[in-house]
């Protein structure tokens, strides 16, 4: 299931840059955010590649989303100048950044070589 990040459930869940200076990941699996927004088309071709993703990969992945329209400060802060924009966090390692509508298998490509998943 994919869980929608306020700034709160942000700094609770992946990261909370004002308690830390480094990146320090708060979840104990990888993880995919997705920055988006409602009006974006390729956004919405690749929900429902990430919904099934998030099925296959149950209890191996978290997969969450961020509303850019409504978090903008949260964008900002990871720099978002266009969507769909999907942060990779593996957990013990520093996220990276990949943009624009991935296919499934480009997806899975990344979620291997760069959160270690199978």
């Amino acid at each position: 299931m994919i869980e929608h990040l306020t700034k709160e459930t942000f700094q609770q869940k992946i990261f909370d840059w004002e308690k830390n200076k480094e990146w320090k990941y708060e979840g104990d699996v990888p993880a995919i955010v997705d920055f988006y927004a409602d009006w974006c088309g390729p956004c919405k071709m690749v929900a429902p590649i990430l919904e099934e993703l998030a099925t296959e990969y149950e209890g191996k992945v978290n997969i969450f989303k961020v509303d850019t329209e409504v978090e903008q400060e949260l964008a900002a802060i990871f720099g978002i100048r266009s969507i769909p924009s999907m942060l990779f966090i593996p957990v013990d390692d520093k996220p990276q950044m990949a943009t624009g509508a991935l296919p499934k298998d480009s997806l899975k490509q990344i979620m291997s070589e760069v959160l270690g998943v199978a």
